[in-house]
């Protein structure tokens, strides 16, 4: 997952500090010395970031496809399908499923490997034929895992991954062990509500969205 400086929106809530912005606020403090940088691929309000590229799911004809605890698999295009668990066809299961847009939707479980945005279906005729817009959080069924701690993938940075510098101000995920071609330079060692959370050893803040949208990462 990419991630990028906010020197100009750091600047912009600078200027709207006040009574009513205080949360916004909180986040600039923090100790000094340890450089922000955000990410940067898209983090929407439900904290998803930006890894690789969005997959889709063939849409069902209920609001009931793609459930938690169901299975899906590729079809005969290159979108995801229902499948039964245990059809050898089953690659991955549904950890959750939420709907709307997936950028002002809850955030997907830390375990999740990769997430499949289900098209909204309208048939004109009923509303248990139709299907709203919404997204499946899911998890293979086999390793890989690339969405684990330190793995170096999967939609969301968590405690335990790593991140390397791309550029001046931007870091990118990347696996803990050296193994997806570049060396990891820091650790996300936990996630914080606020910048002044993190312990007085954090080299490194790394906008991660969610709940806790401080990533406190140390230099390696």
């Amino acid at each position: 997952m990419r991630h990028r400086a906010l020197p100009k929106a750091l600047v912009t809530l600078a200027m709207l500090c006040g009574p009513g912005a205080l949360a916004g606020c909180q986040l600039q403090e923090g100790h000094p010395g340890a450089e922000i940088v955000t990410q940067g691929g898209q983090v929407g309000q439900g904290g998803q970031g930006g890894q690789g590229a969005l997959e889709r799911a063939e849409p069902g004809r209920s609001a009931a496809f793609l459930g938690q605890g169901s299975c899906a698999g590729r079809g005969r295009t290159t979108a995801f399908t229902e499948l039964d668990c245990a059809d050898e066809r089953a690659t991955a299961s549904v950890l959750a499923r939420y709907y709307g847009p997936q950028g002002d939707g809850p955030r997907c479980p830390d375990s999740t490997d990769f997430v499949l945005h289900i098209t909204a279906v309208n048939t004109g005729t009923s509303e248990s034929e139709s299907a709203p817009e919404g997204y499946a959080c899911m998890r293979n069924l086999r390793p890989p895992h690339p969405g684990d701690p330190g793995m170096g993938g999967g939609p969301l940075t968590v405690a335990g991954d790593c991140v390397y510098t791309e550029r001046h101000g931007v870091v990118k995920e990347t696996a803990c062990d050296g193994s997806r071609g570049h060396a990891p330079e820091f650790r996300v060692d936990s996630t914080v509500r606020t910048r002044e959370d993190c312990p007085s050893s954090t080299d490194l803040y790394v906008q991660v969205g969610g709940g806790r949208p401080v990533g406190c990462a140390r230099r390696l």
